[in-house]
């Protein structure tokens, strides 16, 4: 403290020397993780915006629903951790061919139950044959397919719980259209065929061939001229899902991000899922579900008992005894542990 020419007391406001380097250093910390914060948080933004922002919605899927008869959410093998998560897939290709008494914008070409396990280290993905002969809510015994006609979505989610007692959590649609767009994003997929076939302007020989997207539309549509039929065909869906994930999640494809930006636009941009999904939602779901990988996603089929005929309409008639095994191991998030039991059960004998 010193005295001015006035007598007053002075203080030095000054800091010591010595604490100076240190407050420059808390500053500049200060403005990194200010700057770290606002491009996270951007980055964030950007992605929120650009993938799941890139997703519809439809509304009002579960608001018809009966909550008192519908079935108990799924429970964890193991008591710690998340809750399983079971998506209802509906895949469509207006452009195939209808069938008779079908419209475009009616039908439901693949139906799908995906499973995430609470682990979140697995994924079940089980296929239920479109023609199946099922009870539909108010309708009666018809081809699940019908439920959608009948009453869309909300039909098709409370068909599908009566049939496996297994709850629905959320409901996404894929425009096959869509993942054609994909297949070129990702330079083309490999798909092995089981015999040579014919269908539209192209014959898939019996081997590996590998699908541009044109190719894949038309090779993932066709059911007639192949031995098994409608199974086939989800034989062929099944094939083709592993071979476009296994090709997405690739080192190739992750070490070119406009190749990987643009197939994930392709995904979302085919991709309709409930208005109970936000996009925050969705993207923290993508996050807790990093570590799913190809080899850990499993495909089944609803077991079957054979075909058959209902009037005109040929028909699927499900296992309804394997079938409940099936869905009290689903429903149980123990479907991983017991795969095995229904590898040969899945689809009939079919001329191979």
């Amino acid at each position: 403290m010193d005295r001015d020419e006035t007598g007053e007391q002075e203080f030095d406001s000054a800091e010591p020397v010595r604490h100076r380097p240190l407050r420059r250093v808390l500053i500049s910390l200060g403005v990194l993780a200010l700057v770290l914060a606002l491009v996270v948080g951007g980055g964030l933004w950007f992605l929120t915006n650009r993938y799941a922002g890139n997703i519809d919605r439809v509304a009002d899927v579960f608001s018809g629903l009966d909550e008192d008869s519908r079935p108990a959410p799924a429970t964890p093998a193991q008591p710690a951790g998340d809750d399983p998560v079971t998506f209802l897939l509906v895949g469509s290709d207006t452009r195939a061919e209808l069938e008779p008494g079908e419209t475009p914008d009616g039908r439901s070409d693949a139906i799908m139950i995906a499973r995430f396990t609470a682990d979140r280290q697995h994924a079940q993905l089980i296929s239920i044959p479109r023609d199946s002969w099922v009870d539909i809510p108010g309708h009666g015994m018809n081809k699940i397919n019908a439920s959608y006609a009948f009453g869309g979505p909300t039909l098709l989610i409370q068909t599908v719980e009566q049939l496996t007692e297994v709850r629905i959590d959320h409901y996404v649609t894929i425009d096959f259209d869509g993942l054609i767009q994909v297949t070129d994003d990702l330079g083309g997929v490999d798909v092995v065929v089981a015999e040579t076939s014919t269908n539209g302007p192209y014959t898939f020989q019996a081997g590996e061939n590998h699908l541009d997207g044109e190719q894949a539309r038309w090779y993932l549509a066709q059911r007639k001229g192949l031995p098994g039929g409608d199974f086939d065909r989800v034989r062929r869906q099944q094939q083709y899902l592993r071979s476009m994930f296994s090709k997405l999640f690739s080192s190739d494809t992750f070490t070119d991000p406009g190749r990987l930006d643009a197939a994930l636009r392709a995904v979302t941009g085919a991709t309709t899922v409930d208005d109970t999904l936000g996009n925050t939602d969705l993207l923290a779901l993508a996050y807790s579900l990093r570590n799913v990988r190809p080899s850990s996603v499993e495909f089944f089929t609803a077991p079957v008992l054979g075909t058959g005929m209902e009037g005109a309409a040929s028909v699927v008639y499900l296992d309804a005894v394997t079938g409940d095994r099936m869905w009290t191991y689903l429903q149980t998030d123990s479907l991983a542990q017991n795969a095995a039991e229904f590898e040969q059960q899945a689809l009939p004998d079919v001329p191979r």
